[in-house]
């Protein structure tokens, strides 16, 4: 797929968001509200990007869905989880919100393919 004249990588742009939840999440003061947040926020952040791996690697066309759903469930957590941290640090917010729109596109692109995928033709090995 191309975008802008290159081509569209959604597994590196997956994994750049992975390291972007990272580094987001060591800027996070620790106390004891964010002490439970922080493993929260990076565990769905990075999971995005590892379960696209994986459904680039789908055996099938049912693990193929399989896999995307659990990306666009990933992108939806760690939306939530962008939200409650920008609401426990004030000073964050911004950078949070920028992260929050990434995942949200990223959710909408999770969507858009789960349901090319299961609109598209079915051969004898995908059932």
């Amino acid at each position: 797929m191309m975008q802008g004249g290159q081509k569209y990588d959604l597994e590196e742009r997956t994994a750049l968001f992975s390291e972007s939840i990272v580094k987001f999440a060591k800027k996070i003061p620790h106390n004891l509200v964010t002490q439970r947040i922080i493993p929260q926020l990076v565990g769905a952040g990075t999971s995005v990007g590892a379960n696209y791996c994986e459904a680039a690697d789908a055996e099938s066309k049912k693990d193929f869905i399989h896999k995307l759903g659990i990306c666009r469930k990933e992108s939806k957590e760690t939306k939530y989880w962008l939200r409650i941290t920008g609401t426990t640090v004030e000073e964050l917010k911004a950078e949070a919100r920028i992260l929050w729109k990434e995942a949200q596109e990223l959710n909408l692109i999770f969507s858009a393919s789960i349901l090319t995928a299961k609109n598209g033709k079915e051969t004898a090995n995908d059932t």
